[in-house]
């Protein structure tokens, strides 16, 4: 099991003798020694402050062991894992990034925890400058190493980043090349279907203009039986007033049907604006459909453009990182 070093101080150094307000008599409290008590002062404050420096690297010390427990103990409860390299090598790059980084994590709590333990021991040595010097120089080199492979798997980090997302822009390319034919055949039928349309308006408006003579001879011939039928009336001995009263009566309805007719024009006239209107806005989407098509190939080739030399530019870096670890390893 993990255990943290002891932080207490062993008991030969601070004897009761030795400490202030002690009971037992001391050689300095004798008289003969009595020019010594300001010497004796200073050396108890100078242990005073030893003891500082003691109990600030042993919180130091605490602090590291606290940090490294959760891995040690993870470490023993999962031996499994360690042993099974197999199931390791199947598990995806992103895994084995928080795999490698959780490595120098604990590479770097434990760094630090040796470097607090050995702080922590060279306040009970003589040479206590010295000693802390060669502590942190040997910690400065394990995070040095340590740096270097961080910066080694940011840079893998990087490189794996790139390439998904050029996996990415390449399957939705892929996927627009594949629905183009389907949205060209959808644009085909639309532009069918109006064309169909226009002809079919055509056709109604060439019709409705050859009614027209039909129409006028029926409104003329309603006009004569509408003439016969007030000289009947007459024949028949109507009184003016009651002739008035009809005449009123007729007045009306053909005011009536007027108004119908006018709107039937006005409703027809305004519904062959609107049919001009939507034929304007259809080929407005269309340019503008035919626009968006160009910008968006233009995109995608200065997209795969910029994906190819930044892949390009990625692969020299790493030539050139390689080649400079190549040197530094020779070196």
């Amino acid at each position: 099991m993990f255990r943290c070093p002891s932080t207490t101080l062993p008991t030969s150094r601070l004897t009761s003798g030795n400490l202030p307000g002690s009971f037992r008599r001391s050689p300095l409290a004798s008289p003969v020694f009595g020019v010594q008590v300001a010497s004796a002062a200073a050396v108890a404050f100078g242990l005073a402050a030893s003891v500082r420096r003691v109990a600030l690297a042993a919180s130091l010390a605490f602090a590291g062991c606290a940090a490294l427990a959760p891995t040690f103990a993870e470490a023993q409860q999962s031996p499994v894992a360690a042993s099974a390299p197999d199931a390791a090598s199947s598990v995806p790059a992103a895994n084995d990034f928080e795999a490698r980084q959780k490595t120098l994590d604990t590479r770097t709590a434990d760094n630090n925890y040796r470097y607090a333990v050995a702080e922590h021991n060279c306040y009970s040595k003589f040479f206590v400058n010295h000693c802390l010097n060669s502590a942190r120089d040997d910690m400065r080199v394990v995070a040095a190493d340590i740096r270097k492979e961080q910066l080694a798997l940011d840079d893998e980090k990087r490189v794996e980043h790139a390439r998904q997302r050029d996996e990415q822009a390449a399957i939705k390319r892929a996927q627009n090349e594949a629905d183009a034919p389907a949205r060209a055949a959808q644009d085909a039928r639309n532009a069918q279907a109006y064309d169909d349309k226009q002809r079919q308006h055509q056709l109604n408006q060439a019709q409705r203009e050859a009614e027209a003579p039909q129409r006028a001879a029926n409104e003329k011939s309603f006009q004569q039986k509408q003439q016969q039928h007030a000289i009947d009336q007459a024949q028949r001995g109507i009184s003016p007033s009651q002739a008035a009263a009809n005449q009123k009566a007729y007045d009306a309805k053909q005011a009536d049907f007027q108004r119908k007719l006018d709107e039937a024009h006005q409703q027809a006239a305004q519904k062959a604006q609107e049919r001009v209107e939507k034929q304007q806005r259809f080929e407005q989407k269309q340019t503008e459909a035919t626009q968006h098509k160009a910008d968006v190939e233009t995109r995608q080739k200065q997209a795969a453009d910029k994906a190819k030399q930044k892949q390009e530019d990625q692969a020299r870096q790493q030539q050139q990182l390689e080649q400079q670890q190549k040197q530094q390893q020779q070196q």
